[in-house]
């Protein structure tokens, strides 16, 4: 297997919800893993929080999160944006339609100086996004 980049998200309760949502936008397939089957907290309140989970889909996207456990800290801001782009207007168009649903819009996907359609929003998790969709060229 050669190496890949890919976006790893933290969230403190809500992981299995955001990462349900996920699928919802990009389908594909996710796997759960939990802190009980590894034993990997001694809080028995944190016994079904999400260890480990992957989005993995026909695309070619990957996308992992955990929940933080409660001993650790949760960063409550990020420098981190993910980034969508690419020439297919009604795929990224849907995407972007999907994640706008109960999140802020930082900018509206309209036309951009570039040439191309870009847009950026924070959805309902708290994740910021940016969807580029490539234009004709001239």
């Amino acid at each position: 297997m050669s190496s890949r980049l890919n976006p790893y998200l933290g969230f403190r309760d809500n992981a299995r919800e955001a990462m349900d949502f996920y699928q919802s936008v990009f389908g594909g397939d996710v796997t759960y893993t939990t802190y009980e089957e590894f034993n990997a907290s001694e809080d028995p309140g944190e016994k079904d929080k999400i260890m480990h989970s992957e989005l993995t889909t026909t695309s070619g996207f990957c996308l992992m999160a955990s929940d933080t456990p409660k001993g650790m800290n949760l960063p409550t801001s990020s420098s981190v944006t993910v980034s969508l782009s690419g020439e297919d207007e009604a795929e990224l168009t849907g995407y972007w339609e999907k994640l706008v649903d109960g999140g802020s819009v930082m900018m509206p996907l309209n036309k951009a100086p570039w040439g191309d359609s870009f847009g950026m929003v924070t959805d309902k998790f708290g994740t910021a996004w940016m969807v580029n969709i490539s234009g004709t060229p001239a």
